[in-house]
C-alpha cells in the first residue's frame, strides 16, 4: 500500500500519531508517516532496545505460528494485533484460517485494507477486556466454522491489563476454547524496584494516551495465565525461544533496568 492510499482510508490522519503505524515502523515496515516514525524515534530515544526487543517479539510470533502449524492447528484467533502486514500470522500460515483483532478503528480500518478479499483473513474489533463476549459472537463463530481447537496469540498484551483484566482475559480463553488447544504469549519483566527518569518518561508516553502500562514478575505473568499450562517446551527467554546465542543480548538491552522478555506456549489440557 502507498503511502497516498493508506492516508486516503477514512479517519487517518498522517499526522497524528498512530500506535500500531509506530509498530510497524519499529519493525522496519512502510505503513507509517512522519508523525509515525518520530514518535517512535523519541521513544527509541527514552529506551533504545526497543526496536531490538519488539523484532524479536515479532520473530517469536512468527516462530511460534510454524511450530504450531506443523503440530496441526489450522486456526489461529489474534489478539491486539496491530497492523496485517507481511511479517504478520497470516503470512506464515497462508492456508490457516487467521482472525485479526483490534480495539482501535483506524487500525481495523487498514488493517482490512491491507488484506483485501483473503477469505483465509478476518479482521474484527475486539476489546480484549471483553474477550469472552467477542469469541461468542456469530460472526467469529462462522468465521471459524464453530472450530474451538485453537491457537491464541496474545503477544505483547499484558503490560496494558490490571492484574483482574489479565486474569479474566486468560480465564476467558480457556473457557471457550477446546481441550488442546494452545496459547501463545509474550512477558516483559524488569527487576522490581530499579527505574530511570527516561524508563519513567516512556511509561508516562503509555499513560498519557490512557493505557495501563504495568510490569509483572514471571511468576505472577504464569499465575494471571491460569488454569493454563505452560507446554513441553516450558517458559523461556525470547533468546531462547529463538534459539539466539547468549551474546544476542547485551547489558545494554537491558537499559540499567534488568529487562527481560519470556515467551511461552500454554495448554489447555
Amino acid at each position: 500500500m502507498s503511502h497516498l492510499e493508506l492516508a486516503r482510508i477514512p479517519g487517518v490522519n498522517p499526522d497524528v500519531p498512530n500506535a500500531a503505524r509506530i509498530y510497524d515502523y519499529t519493525l522496519g515496515g512502510t505503513h507509517h508517516f512522519e508523525a509515525d516514525r518520530q514518535a517512535a524515534e523519541f521513544m527509541f530515544s527514552l529506551v533504545p532496545s526497543t526496536r531490538k526487543w519488539v523484532r524479536m517479539l515479532r520473530a517469536c510470533l512468527r516462530t511460534a505460528a510454524q511450530r504450531l502449524s506443523q503440530d496441526g492447528f489450522g486456526h489461529w484467533v489474534d489478539f491486539a494485533s496491530g497492523l496485517p502486514t507481511e511479517d504478520h500470522v497470516h503470512a506464515v500460515l497462508p492456508h490457516a484460517k487467521v482472525l485479526y483483532s483490534d480495539v482501535n478503528p483506524l487500525t481495523i480500518a487498514t488493517g482490512r485494507h491491507l488484506l483485501g478479499d483473503n477469505p483465509q483473513v478476518r479482521y474484527l474489533e475486539c476489546d480484549i477486556r471483553t474477550a469472552g463476549d467477542f469469541l461468542r459472537r456469530p460472526d467469529v463463530e462462522a468465521f471459524l466454522g464453530g472450530e474451538r481447537r485453537v491457537v491464541f496469540g496474545a503477544n505483547g498484551i499484558t503490560v496494558f491489563l490490571t492484574t483482574e483484566e489479565n486474569r479474566r482475559f486468560f480465564r476467558d480463553l480457556y473457557d471457550w476454547a477446546a481441550p488442546g488447544s494452545k496459547l501463545f504469549a509474550t512477558f516483559e519483566t524488569k527487576t522490581p524496584g530499579l527505574t530511570t527518569p527516561k524508563w519513567e518518561q516512556f511509561v508516562g508516553m503509555f499513560q498519557k494516551m490512557g493505557e495501563t502500562f504495568s510490569l509483572y514478575s514471571l511468576p505472577e505473568y504464569l499465575e494471571l495465565c491460569a488454569p493454563w499450562t505452560p507446554g513441553p517446551g516450558g517458559v523461556k527467554t525470547v533468546r531462547e525461544f529463538l534459539g539466539l546465542p547468549e551474546d544476542h543480548i547485551t547489558e545494554e538491552d537491558r537499559e540499567g533496568l534488568g529487562i527481560e522478555f519470556y515467551a511461552v506456549v500454554f495448554e489447555k489440557r
